[in-house]
């Protein structure tokens, strides 16, 4: 295929490569939605132990406990899912002009593994602060 060939087929493909586009920027904004909700979660732990004093009720405990693990992971599972969806804007977009789509579910796992993490995370600390 010439240059010419490929050039057309990309003109061609125009709104499919907007959707592409999109798509991929739908997975950042959920990337960063996952990091800020990780980076608030992580911050819980001070907000918990300011609460503690204000409220009189003594010395709230100085262990990073679970909010802050859960708060890093999910700031790390964030900007591995920004990283994974740039390789797959990539690579679609390389299908998109070679005519050889194939889904991929791999960042949708990783998004509904995040949200049952999340609910997991929040049940467990329900009930563990009962």
């Amino acid at each position: 295929m010439n240059g010419d060939e490929k050039t057309g087929k990309k003109i061609r493909n125009r709104r499919v490569h907007m959707a592409n586009e999109r798509t991929f920027l739908a997975w950042i904004r959920t990337s960063i939605g996952i990091m800020a909700f990780g980076f608030v979660v992580e911050k819980f732990a001070l907000f918990v132990r300011q609460l503690y004093l204000v409220l009189g009720k003594g010395v709230a405990p100085s262990s990073p406990g679970y909010s802050s693990v859960f708060g890093a992971v999910l700031v790390g599972f964030g900007a591995l899912m920004g990283v994974l969806a740039f390789a797959r804007f990539r690579k679609i977009e390389k299908q998109i002009d070679d005519d050889t789509y194939q889904p991929s579910l791999l960042l949708d796992i990783m998004a509904t593994l995040s949200i049952l993490a999340i609910a997991v995370f929040l049940i467990i600390y329900l009930i563990h602060s009962m």
